[in-house]
Order: C-alpha cells, then sequence, then structure tokens
C-alpha cells in the first residue's frame, strides 16, 4: 500500500507546471525585476554602495537558486502519481523549452536534489538508475544493485531491463556480468533473465522436495552446492520460497535463513537473504534496511533516498506498520531527527505521518 496522498480532484498537469516555474523563480524573482549589475567594493565610498550590494547579493543568491520556493516544489511534486508527474515534465518542456530535471538540477542542492531528480522518474526509471550508478564509476555499489534486482517482481524487472537499455544504451546483463563475479554474478544473471511466476498457489509437492534438495546442498554435505540455491531461488515464485522456508524449518528445526548465513557468504549471501526475506515479508525487510540506514552515528543517505523513493508509491504505509511494530517508533519520527531543512521536509511529505 502506498504513502502517496493525492489531491481530492485530478490536477491539471499544465497549471502544475506554470506553478513550478514560479516556484522556481521563488519569491524573490515576483519582487524584483532581477538582471545582472556590477556591485561596487566594499569599501567603495560611493554613496549607494550598501544598497548595490545587498541588491547584489540578492541577485547572485537568486542566480545560485536560494530564491526557489523550495515548499511549493515540494508540494506539487510530492502530491503527484509517477503519471501526473510524467504529464507535468511533458508540459513544463513544451512551455519552457528546458527538461524539469535540468532546472531542479540548477536549483536544488545536496541530498534534497538528489532525492528529487529520482524521485520525478517513473518506477523503472528509478530503479535503472539506481543500478547504472551502483554498477558503474568509482561509486559501484553492488549491495544497492543486488537490493534493486532481488527485491522487485520478474514483471518489474521486465520493465526496468528496457527502460535501462533504451536509458543507458547498454542491456543490464552486460554490466551485471561486467561488475561482478562468481557466484554472486550467476545469480543475478539468472534473477533477471529467468521468468517467473507472480501467483499465489504453490504445489505442496514441489516444495518438500525443494526443501529436501537446500538441505542436501547445504547442510548435509561437506561444502555447499550453489547451483542447487541458485536454480531453486531464481526459478521459483515468492510464494513458493515462502512455503519452502517454512517446510524446511519444519522438517530440520532450524531457519533457512541461517542455513544461508552458514553456508554462504559475501554478496551472493546477500542475495539469497534478499530474496528469501522478501519472499517472506518486503514491508518487514525494507523497514529493517531503514533502521540500519539510520542507526548509529551519522546517516547512510543514498540508502534513505533509494528506499524511500523507490518504495513510496508500492507498500510504504506496510513498511511505516513494520518499522513501528519491531522498534516501537514512528518512521516518520526517525526521518525527523536524522535530517533537515528542505531534504527532510522533502522525505516526510513521501512517507506521511503516523504509523
Amino acid at each position: 500500500m502506498a504513502s502517496l496522498t493525492l489531491p481530492p480532484a485530478p490536477p491539471n498537469p499544465r497549471q502544475d507546471a506554470i506553478d513550478l516555474h514560479k516556484a522556481f523563480k521563488g519569491p524573490l524573482r515576483h519582487r524584483f525585476p532581477l538582471a545582472p549589475i556590477s556591485v561596487p567594493p566594499r569599501n567603495s565610498p560611493h554613496p549607494t554602495r550598501r544598497l548595490l550590494f545587498d541588491f547584489g547579493w540578492i541577485y547572485k543568491a537568486e542566480r545560485a537558486g536560494f530564491g526557489c520556493d523550495n515548499t511549493a516544489v515540494i508540494n506539487i511534486l510530492t502530491h503527484r502519481d509517477s503519471v501526473q508527474r510524467g504529464y507535468i515534465q511533458q508540459e513544463y518542456k513544451a512551455m519552457y523549452h528546458e527538461e524539469l530535471s535540468q532546472r531542479i538540477s540548477s536549483e536544488l542542492s545536496g541530498h534534497h536534489k538528489k532525492a528529487m531528480l529520482l524521485w520525478i522518474l517513473d518506477p523503472a526509471g528509478r530503479d535503472a538508475t539506481v543500478l547504472r550508478e551502483a554498477l558503474s564509476g568509482d561509486t559501484m555499489d553492488l549491495r544497492a544493485a543486488t537490493e534493486i534486482i532481488c527485491s522487485r517482481t520478474p514483471s518489474q524487472l521486465q520493465i526496468m531491463k528496457q527502460t535501462y537499455l533504451a536509458r543507458f544504451g547498454t542491456y543490464l546483463e552486460h554490466d551485471i556480468g561486467h561488475h561482478t563475479s562468481g557466484d554472486h554474478q550467476k545469480i543475478l544473471l539468472a534473477y533477471v533473465g529467468i521468468p517467473r511466476y507472480e501467483g499465489p498457489e504453490v504445489d505442496p509437492t514441489i516444495v518438500t522436495h525443494d526443501a529436501k534438495d537446500l538441505y542436501k546442498a547445504g547442510e548435509k554435505r561437506l561444502g555447499t552446492d550453489e547451483k542447487t540455491f541458485i536454480r531453486i531461488f531464481t526459478e521459483r515464485s515468492w510464494a513458493h520460497i515462502a512455503s519452502v522456508s517454512s517446510a524446511y524449518h519444519h522438517m530440520y528445526d532450524r531457519k533457512l535463513e541461517k542455513v544461508i548465513k552458514s553456508e554462504t557468504s559475501g554478496n551472493f549471501a546477500f542475495a539469497l537473504l534478499t530474496i528469501l526475506r522478501c519472499a517472506e515479508n518486503p514491508a518487514k525487510y525494507f523497514a529493517k534496511v531503514l533502521r540500519k540506514a539510520m542507526k548509529g552515528l551519522g546517516t547512510d543517505d543514498k540508502t534513505l533516498i533509494r528506499v524511500v523513493v523507490t518504495r513510496t508509491e508500492i507498500d510504504m504505509q506496510y513498511i511505516k506498520a513494520e518499522y513501528f511494530k519491531k522498534y516501537k517508533k514512528p518512521l516518520a519520527e526517525a526521518i525527523n531527527s536524522e535530517t533537515s531543512g528542505n531534504y527532510r521536509t522533502f522525505l516526510l511529505s513521501l512517507v506521511g505521518h503516523g504509523h
């Protein structure tokens, strides 16, 4: 269940684009016909030095984006769904001959800018962008890439793969193969390449058979048969994997999660655990990810932005409920204490209050 709140009446995307354009100009721009001026030195004896110095500062602030009405921008964009935001971007470009993303990049800054730029994309575009950044350059983050891939449904993955190719001119499988290795690479390639059933029905006979195969591939033998783990975890539905986990616990009196932790390691283990946890309860999984991002000294803003922005239109209400259930604290309260300024306002507008 999404946490996004929308206006009671469908908004007009053209009017939204106009309002955004005004907001980017900001309160100062409505009051002053700002234009480049020559500001006398601070120690100039000129009688109008002080006035011109102040006016010059206003112009510089306006040019740097400090005149942007951030509240208005946030209020508009955080209360529109992905389809509406797409229409707004089309109208904005048609009327003002620039991409909305370009204006946001020039007007906003820091974590607020990063979060907003990710938010205005459609869901598949967001996932593709996060993956591209996670799989390239000096900022490579294989855990983030693994999370995006292993927490998505087959239909979400198929759309995201198409978007990835369209936006970046390369196949996702190519980048996975180039930047990962070993069993981690094998499970990711299999997970994005194999179509899986998404429904709730399971076959108890196959569930029992898979539980036995996992036992033989792990605890029963010396060493681990990783191929069996990869086959079951990439070919079976989430409902099936959740049933296998329950059956394994019943048959061998041990949780499958603990078996994965003891039999595998590194990014391969992380991929298996992400699939298992999302199969059992994706909201609980993301509640833990958010808690870890905000726990201790400092805040993992990259993870905080990724989870809040990508889950708001999917299951944020359930994540909030799981967060409160486990940590006895509203998610909004945690975000409020770990962030500040327009960045805080933006995230809280997406998450919403309450639990």
